[in-house]
């Protein structure tokens, strides 16, 4: 059985997640489809928040749980990947099978990524809507089907390419991506709720010193009005004393 290359493509800006072009046709015939975008969104949502550990991965997506109505719960081996890369501060990400040859599935984002920034590629950056070139979806289509047998004489010339190797691409599981992301968020907004606190913390302590500073002041001014007159009258008394002594 001939492995389907591409069932989903989709290009996005990494900078702030903006999805800018996608396979128009891509995951009507593919089942939670809808599962898939949402994880393609997540991702990209991680990387523009800087997450990207890599210009080039693949994310693998599966196993994942099932909840039937039953109430029993059923572990599924996903057979399915993403394969993405990263350059000029844009995303090309694919999802095929498995079993398609990880080389021709980062050949056939090459070739989308080449053609992308010789046709979008000034106006990439002040895309300000979603899909501002799904028009691109014509050279997605035409190049998938290129890439689409594995047995062809062009995609085995490309196997057998040694100059192009994949090797060195990590390879993970979406879980632990988008949770490594989840984690540096939570590390974020726990550090950025500490310096608010500290800061709170630290006026607090402003305010109450300047308080306890007020009501020393206060005290020393009561304890002067009670007592001044007393020492007053003591004053005069001793000096009516002295003087006495003196003329006597």
């Amino acid at each position: 059985m001939l492995a389907k290359m591409v069932k989903m493509t989709l290009i996005a800006r990494v900078t702030d997640g903006l999805p800018l072009a996608e396979g128009l046709d891509d995951g009507r015939d593919l089942p939670d489809s809808d599962m898939y975008k949402q994880q393609v969104k997540a991702l990209f949502k991680n990387l523009s928040r800087g997450h990207n550990e890599a210009s080039r991965m693949s994310v693998e997506t599966g196993p994942y749980e099932v909840d039937w109505p039953s109430r029993l719960s059923m572990l599924f081996l996903d057979q399915t990947i993403f394969s993405y890369i990263i350059e000029g501060r844009v995303c090309y990400l694919t999802m095929c099978d498995r079993s398609y040859p990880k080389k021709l599935a980062f050949q056939y984002l090459e070739d989308l990524k080449n053609e992308f920034e010789r046709v979008n590629g000034p106006n990439i950056e002040t895309a300000a809507r979603p899909y501002a070139f799904i028009k691109f979806d014509t050279f997605i289509q035409k190049t998938k089907k290129l890439y689409q047998d594995t047995r062809t004489q062009r995609n085995i010339a490309k196997l057998n390419d040694e100059l192009y190797e994949v090797h060195q691409i990590m390879t993970r599981n979406v879980q632990e991506v988008l949770g490594v992301g989840e984690k540096l968020d939570q590390v974020s907004e726990m550090s950025s709720r500490l310096t608010s606190e500290s800061r709170i913390y630290a006026d607090k302590a402003k305010d109450l010193n300047r308080q306890n500073a007020t009501l020393i002041t206060r005290y020393d001014h009561a304890l002067i009005r009670k007592w001044a007159p007393v020492a007053i009258v003591f004053g005069v008394v001793f000096l009516l004393f002295w003087v006495k002594n003196k003329l006597w």
